[in-house]
């Protein structure tokens, strides 16, 4: 039973470093598109914001989930409220 808990242990340890590497990952590539998006000038901005918004088309309330949601918040975020 011991060694069941430590290997659970175990593996709860690498599932959380990988889960800290993905952070990571995430907030650098923030960092870098932001960088990115404000060196545009403003017609290439909406350009991008234009394609951005063919690729997403608007999905009918009863058909967005959960998971639709945080995504298009996310994007709007970066488009619109980036990081500092």
């Amino acid at each position: 039973m011991k060694n069941l808990i430590a290997e659970l242990l175990l593996k709860l340890a690498e599932k959380e470093e990988e889960s800290k590497e993905l952070v990571a990952q995430v907030e650098a590539l923030e960092i870098v598109l932001t960088a990115m998006l404000r060196k545009l000038n403003p017609d290439q901005f909406h350009d991008i914001e234009a394609a951005i918004k063919l690729a997403m088309p608007p999905v009918a309330p009863a058909a967005e989930t959960p998971d639709t949601t945080m995504l298009r918040n996310y994007v709007e975020k970066l488009l619109h409220h980036p990081r500092v």
